[in-house]
């Protein structure tokens, strides 16, 4: 890749993706022309068109720019796109957004957090509290952050906290100096093939982690013993076996409070404003990074405290204050363990609530994979109804439908509806008798767009 310096314009080839619109607000922060195609028009695209991007939703060559520097793409583009075909025959330098990336980190210091669930809350609250308690860093986030509405932010001071993501092997191309890695579950199999390859991706990660820097890996992970890192620490949401671990954990309105220790320092009554048990322990990752990196810890209490969260990751749409009997979360969750965590989080801050799921699986081929896996998360909900599947960047295949999860629900709680069914469904309920009292919307495809009109239906009910 070019030296930044000398980069003068910059094209995104899927500009509204999460990872590459952090990209493109980098590039735009140090001055640089930045444009880009995306598929749809989004409030995330909206944004960056506000903040002086100019983006097209046509796959038209003749609108693209003709003399980028660089032009980047995600591996979400398919390979007929008449864009990149474009530059690809003109002899344009042609880069994924994970080699961008990579350059990026090649020169700052860097932490770099990786994990099949977890990594985006963990990212976000890193450089949050490097950034609110005045210590500083750029940061390259894989979610909105609730605090700022945004997921990149700059700093004079050359740190980089990075989302690393495993999906096509991209986290390999980064060089932390401190790393994360939250866990291993199975996933992106049509990438990696087996999880025992996928699992060995994350070794060879943790080899990558500079002399003298750090690891923190979750405690319990099955490759514990195979990560390499010079320093090498365990944390947990409780449990004594980990280097940094919380305990004295107590439910707080809708949040927690709780200790975090590690050895013989110790910090006392941290608050967090976000349900979710397993948020208290992507905290105890962060309090462990910036207790690591010498940071004040009244000042790391003050952060923590002040964190609101991450867009889509248990985050209180109607809280409990607001809900006129109902109380409803919003995630990203789109793995099984991420489920589990989220329904158990919120069974556990609203014991005896009706607790309702509506997800939507995303991927034929990760329904296809784990179609057992949640199903059995799902069981642990009191009502579970089911969206198609959001197909994203695959063909059906015959066969693979909501269904195959629907039927192993246990207690013959879980249905399919289409969106439209769903929406009158929540309007029937809310309308005649109400038994919507923790109500949950989940997934990583678009079912995201369906919030606003869910949230207007529960705040417009009449009491």
């Amino acid at each position: 890749m070019k030296d930044i310096l000398d980069i003068k314009e910059v094209y995104f080839i899927g500009i509204g993706g999460i990872g590459m619109s952090a990209l493109a607000r980098y590039f735009r922060s140090l001055g640089k022309k930045v444009s880009g195609y995306d598929k749809t028009e989004t409030e995330l695209t909206r944004q960056l068109v506000a903040e002086g991007i100019e983006i097209h939703y046509e796959d038209n060559a003749a609108l693209a720019p003709k003399h980028p520097d660089i032009v980047v793409y995600t591996p979400a583009i398919p390979k007929d796109h008449e864009e990149l075909a474009y530059y690809t025959a003109h002899s344009f330098e042609i880069l994924k957004r994970s080699d961008v990336l990579g350059a990026i980190t090649r020169s700052s210091f860097n932490i770099c957090v990786a994990g099949t669930h977890g990594k985006t809350t963990i990212t976000t609250m890193v450089a949050h509290v490097l950034r609110h308690t005045g210590y500083g860093c750029n940061a390259f986030l894989g979610g909105i952050a609730a605090n700022y509405n945004s997921n990149f932010w700059s700093s004079e001071r050359n740190v980089c906290v990075v989302e690393a993501d495993e999906y096509d092997r991209s986290f390999l191309k980064l060089s932390p100096d401190i790393a994360v890695i939250s866990a291993m579950d199975a996933d992106h199999l049509d990438i990696y093939g087996t999880p025992e390859q996928m699992q060995e991706a994350f070794v060879e990660f943790s080899g990558k982690v500079k002399e003298g820097g750090a690891l923190f890996s979750k405690w319990g992970l099955e490759k514990t013993k195979a990560l390499k890192a010079s320093q090498h620490f365990t944390y947990s949401r409780s449990g004594s076996e980990a280097d940094v671990y919380a305990y004295n954990i107590r439910n707080k309105e809708g949040g927690y409070i709780y200790n975090v220790k590690w050895g013989n320092w110790e910090l006392k009554d941290v608050l967090l404003n976000m349900g979710g048990l397993h948020n208290v322990e992507n905290s105890v990752a962060a309090i462990a990074i910036a207790h690591f990196l010498e940071i004040d810890d009244d000042k790391v209490k003050e952060a923590v405290a002040d964190f609101k969260g991450v867009k889509r990751r248990f985050e209180y749409i109607v809280p409990v204050a607001d809900g006129k009997g109902v109380v409803y979360i919003d995630d990203y969750a789109h793995h099984p363990a991420e489920l589990e965590a989220l329904i158990t989080g919120a069974k556990n801050l609203f014991p005896g609530k009706k607790c309702t799921v509506i997800f939507q699986p995303h991927l034929f081929s990760r329904t296809h994979d784990f179609a057992r896996e949640f199903a059995e998360s799902l069981s642990l909900a009191d009502e579970v109804l089911l969206l198609p599947i959001y197909p994203a960047r695959e063909l059906p295949v015959p066969g693979v439908t909501s269904e195959i999860i629907a039927r192993q629900v246990s207690g013959n709680k879980a249905s399919v509806v289409s969106k439209e069914e769903l929406m009158k469904i929540i309007d029937d309920r809310l309308s005649y008798g109400n038994d919507l009292e923790v109500l949950i919307t989940a997934g990583a495809g678009d079912i995201d767009k369906l919030v606003e009109p869910v949230k207007q239906m529960i705040v417009n009910l009449k009491i």
